[in-house]
Order: C-alpha cells, then structure tokens, then sequence
C-alpha cells in the first residue's frame, strides 16, 4: 500500500466516524441553542433507536422499515421526555436543567438494562450492508455501512438546513435561539417549536444509533453515553450552539481519532480518548466560543 493509499483509507475511516458524531452534536447544539440544556439524555436516543430497530427486525420486520420505525421511537421518545421532565422546569435554574438531565439519563439506562439486561446483543445486518468495496486493487477498503454512514449524514443536514431556513417552524427555532422570551411575544409557539427540536434532535440521534450500532455490530444500553461525551467535545470545539460549528467539530473530531490510530505510535493509541478530552480542556481554557467564536449569540 502506497502512501496516498494509506491516506485515503484513513480519509474514508475518518469520514464514517466523524459523521456520527457530527449527527450526534447537531442535536445537542440544536436544544442547546434554543434552551441553554446540555441535554445528556440524547445519547440514550441512540440507544432506543437501536434497540428498537433490533426489536422489530427480530419480530419479523425487514431491516430498511425497522430502522425507519425505530428512528420514529427515537424521535417519539425526544417529544416524551421533553413534555414529562424537562417542560416542567422550564425556566428553572441552569443547575436544575442539568441535575434533571442527569437523572433521566440514569433512569433510562437502567431501564434499558433492566429490560434487555447489560450483556451487548448482536444488531442484525442484512448482507447487503456488509458488502466490502475496494479500490486500488484492494488495498483500499469500505462496505456499505460506511458509505450509508457518510451519504446519510449529508442528506440529514441537508435536509435540517432547509428546514431551519424555509420553514415556519425553522425560523421560529431560530429566532427562539436568538432570544427565546422575544420570540414568544411576538407570536412564536415556543412550546412547538421545542417539541419540534427534541424530535428532529432525538431522530437523529436515533439515526446514529442504528449507523453505531451498524458498525459495532452490537447494541447495550449504555451504548449511548460514550458517543454522547465526544460529541459534546465536538460541539464545544466547533462552538457549543452553532450547528455548522457541530458539523465542523464532528468531522474534525472523527479525522483526530483516526489520526492517533493510523499515525502515532502504537503505544498511543490506548490514550486516545485522554487526548480528545484534553483537547476539550484546552478549548474551555484557551477558545471557549469554539473554532467558530460563538459567544453571546447561538446561530442556527
């Protein structure tokens, strides 16, 4: 394998990592940017999209409808717990927002593991999606799953960018990020538009969860929480509340961690994680708006 080759091969990886966690932070930024939540609860999204899409294949139904029914449970289950726990203490403390985020993170991992235990359970692929490509005479490798990692990724944020600006629900996220209370008096149903948020949040989370789980091959109920913490480090990086900044930092994110893997000395790599929350660190201490500077303003 030539260089190049090695490189694009590490282009490829990098591009299918970074975009689940580029889906995963354009959730987190997008209620960020509306209600000042770091919302913890949206990688257990993953996980019941996951775990759902494996219940329903399971039951009978093919993969393409259970993964698509199971998105839908993720998205349900955003509109649930905004309307059980977090509408509630709307308008509370911060420390009240995120001590109830924590607490229904917790709630609903172990609900998970009560229910399907916390032993991993195989996530059911068709063939179709483990079919391996090559290039350069196989020196350079990818399946399906990568490809559809990548390819859904970019029509989600497509079709999230159109939405955020030429719908009326869009606009109006928009304008309840800029200043939620002034967004209400003049007319924006902010109860709506939260609800909308937490749905298309936690829709895609549950996409990432079927593309992780896709990719591992298997499913557990704290599946969630590891992706969830690098995606935070992905939004803060790009700039915490800006979705461009939440795609950036994704896809900057994936490309570091296969950088580590490929580049550096093997005895690195078992520090990788060490070093993307060190990274984090540094971006708290030295560039606190992210690459992008958000500061006072959230741009969605």
């Amino acid at each position: 394998m030539t260089g190049f080759e090695y490189l694009f091969q590490q282009l490829v990886n990098a591009l299918s990592v970074g975009s689940l966690y580029a889906l995963i932070a354009v959730g987190l930024s997008l209620i960020f940017g509306i209600l000042r939540l770091s919302n913890f609860a949206h990688g257990d999204m993953m996980m019941i999209g996951a775990f759902a899409t494996v219940l329903l294949t399971t039951s009978g139904l093919s993969f393409l409808p259970a993964c698509l029914l199971g998105i839908a449970v993720a998205a349900l289950a955003g509109v649930i717990i905004e309307r059980v726990a977090y509408r509630p203490v709307r308008g509370a403390p911060d420390v009240t927002m995120l001590l109830t985020s924590l607490a229904l993170t917790f709630i609903l991992e172990n609900l998970g593991i009560l229910l399907f235990t916390a032993s991993p359970r195989n996530f059911p692929l068709p063939d179709w999606m483990t079919k391996l490509w090559s290039l350069a005479d196989g020196r350079v490798t990818f399946t399906n799953i990568n490809v559809l990692s990548v390819g859904l990724t970019l029509v989600s944020l497509l079709f999230l960018t159109w939405f955020m600006r030429r719908t009326t629900v869009g606009l109006g996220m928009r304008a309840a990020a800029e200043d939620l209370g002034a967004a209400q008096l003049v007319g924006v149903r902010v109860n709506r538009v939260i609800v909308v948020a937490f749905m298309l949040a936690s829709a895609f989370a549950g996409l990432a969860g079927v593309l992780w789980a896709a990719q591992a091959g298997v499913v557990d109920p704290l599946m969630g929480f590891t992706p969830l913490l690098k995606a935070f480090v992905a939004a803060i990086i790009g700039g915490l509340g800006s979705l461009p900044g939440a795609v950036l930092g994704g896809y900057l994110l994936g490309a570091l961690e296969v950088l580590i893997v490929a580049f550096l000395p093997p005895e690195v790599s078992p520090y990788r994680d060490a070093i993307v929350f060190g990274l984090l660190i540094g971006f708290l201490l030295l560039r606190p708006g992210g690459l992008l500077n958000v500061t006072r303003e959230v741009k969605l």
